[in-house]
């Protein structure tokens, strides 16, 4: 971990830097924790529901919840990769490459996941390796 920056500041800042092994070890973290807060949310979504009509009604509870958790993890997941670019000596609008079909999403994984930051200070702090 990154002993620069505290918990809160590597999961909700857009400053810094962050290595490789900080992102990972967030990204891993922050992924499972979404698939086990979607598993206790899904089943309110049916909760109460006529599951023998055709057309079976959603208990509005589930999706308003599953907005409410899915707001927090989007965040998180945008400031580890803002720090991954910043590391990279790059700005943080790079995580809307992304977006760009195929290619962004795989040049975004090695950029940020597989290569290592630039060596020493840049303009976004100090290296965290």
């Amino acid at each position: 971990m990154s002993p620069q920056l505290s918990i809160k500041q590597i999961l909700f800042s857009f400053e810094g830097r962050i290595p490789r092994r900080t992102y990972w070890l967030w990204r891993v973290l922050v992924m499972v924790g979404a698939i086990v807060v979607m598993s206790l949310i899904a089943p309110l979504m049916m909760l109460g529901a006529d599951k023998t009509s055709e057309n079976p009604s959603i208990n509005p509870i589930g999706p308003i919840l599953m907005i409410v958790a899915v707001i927090p993890l989007i965040w998180i997941s945008i400031a580890l990769a803002v720090k991954r670019w910043h590391d990279r000596g790059k700005p943080g609008v790079w995580v809307l490459i992304a977006f760009i079909p195929l290619v962004g999403p795989i040049w975004a994984f090695v950029e940020c996941g597989c290569l290592r930051g630039t060596f020493g200070h840049n303009q976004y702090g100090s290296d965290p390796t």
